[in-house]
């Protein structure tokens, strides 16, 4: 039973301090959940400021995820956008590259970069050692026939390369034309067919072909073709000595002949290897075959606007390495020297009017068609003309063609610029191929 009206001992009666006490904390509480209701109903509108503007944030709850600021990987992310934002140098185009890479070498070293040097199928590493290490050529051409297959031009390429600056790889030529002109055979190189045989495929199976052949050249450590001839016949092939006869021309009319080439250079490139398109501006009006003789080389037919060069011309676009030139003469163009020597057929028609400005090779320097000419003027007279790299089938040419430039080199300042450009051009190419770096 409860007793209402029951009196409280005097021991538990709240004094006046303690009802003010009481009353104040009171007042308190609800001065703190009146901020809280304030802060909340301020927070449901909130907005979040922008760079641009300002940009109203939905309400969320309190249990959540926050989403009004990046999480951790985001903002790692943001700060790499941010970092990527500023401005980069623009990477150095390969021709800048050259130009530093060949201001850094002495005119002797910049005049090795300009001879391809002859390296024969069973010939001892230490023959050309000399030339490599202390000249620093700076192309092999691999001549003779060399029939190990694949591991044999290996083993060989790579003790070349180990001679090179390790900065400057070697450029390793052959000449892979096919039928009677293919140097490197046996296990692991297919046999190539005649390049009139090449004409009787469809474009495209050329270039399918060509990605193969490329492909066992790159396995053997070759990095470029001196093929293919863009030559047309324009003369009985019989009596044409250096083409017709050997069916080293696709055998096809200018048009034809520009269109098999373009194809077969540019299967080669897909397979890693470059291709050198030759003998500008053609051999296929002439009777005499330019290695072995020096009569009837003069080549009467063809024209500055005429269907034979037409066709470098169109070959031209699909960006052969190099570009080989003929040592026959040509009445209609120039008849005082052999086109490697002449400026008007090398500087002025393949540079200057079709647009080259790749690099130039001469035909074999070793051949009977210049035999009248000194060895030590040979590459001197091809730099003079506007050409880059003298290609040398004799190893017993190379030391007089060397001392030839050099000599003239030191003693004219002008013709030293031209080796420079020359070498600028030779250092060009090795960039796009990645042999220098």
């Amino acid at each position: 039973m409860v007793h209402m009206n029951r009196r409280r001992s005097p021991q538990t009666r709240p004094g006046p301090s303690r009802h003010r006490a009481a009353t104040l904390v009171l007042v308190l509480c609800l001065l703190s959940a009146a901020t809280a209701g304030a802060w909340w109903w301020h927070r449901s509108r909130n907005v979040t400021p922008h760079a641009g503007g300002t940009t109203p944030t939905p309400t969320r709850s309190v249990l959540s995820p926050r989403t009004d600021r990046p999480a951790r990987r985001d903002r790692a992310n943001l700060g790499e956008h941010r970092a990527s934002a500023v401005p980069r140098p623009a990477e150095r185009s390969d021709s800048d590259r050259a130009r530093d890479a060949v201001r850094s070498m002495s005119l002797d070293e910049q005049i090795g970069q300009l001879v391809m040097i002859p390296f024969q199928a069973g010939e001892d590493i230490s023959q050309v050692r000399d030339i490599i290490v202390g000249r620093q050529a700076g192309s092999v051409l691999l001549l003779g026939n060399w029939n190990g297959g694949v591991d044999q031009v290996r083993s060989a390429a790579d003790s070349l390369q180990r001679l090179a600056p390790g900065n400057r790889g070697l450029i390793i030529a052959t000449d892979q034309e096919g039928g009677m002109v293919q140097h490197l055979q046996g296990p692991g190189f297919s046999p190539i067919p005649s390049a009139v045989e090449q004409g009787r495929m469809q474009a495209d199976q050329l270039e399918e072909s060509a990605r193969e052949w490329g492909s066992q050249l790159l396995s053997a450590g070759v990095n470029v073709d001196l093929a293919p001839v863009v030559d047309t016949v324009e003369v009985s092939r019989a009596l044409n000595a250096p083409i017709g006869a050997l069916d080293r021309d696709f055998g096809l009319d200018a048009t034809g002949n520009a269109a098999h080439a373009q194809a077969f250079i540019d299967g080669m490139r897909s397979s890693g290897v470059s291709s050198v398109i030759k003998h500008y501006p053609g051999l296929g009006g002439v009777t005499g075959n330019t290695d072995f003789t020096d009569q009837g080389v003069l080549d009467t037919s063809t024209t500055p606007g005429g269907p034979e060069i037409e066709a470098f011309d169109r070959a031209l676009s699909a960006r052969p390495a190099m570009v080989m030139m003929s040592l026959a003469t040509y009445r209609n163009i120039d008849g005082g020297s052999p086109a490697a020597f002449s400026p008007t057929i090398l500087d002025g028609q393949l540079r200057t009017h079709d647009g080259y400005q790749g690099v130039v090779i001469s035909d074999s320097l070793s051949a009977a068609a210049v035999s009248g000419i000194s060895a030590d003027e040979l590459g001197t007279r091809l730099i003079e003309a506007g050409g880059d790299v003298a290609c040398i089938g004799d190893p017993s040419m190379v030391a007089p063609i060397l001392e030839g430039l050099s000599a003239k080199a030191h003693a004219d300042p002008v013709f030293a610029q031209k080796v420079t450009r020359s070498a600028i051009r030779v250092m060009t190419l090795k960039y796009q191929m990645k042999l220098a770096r």
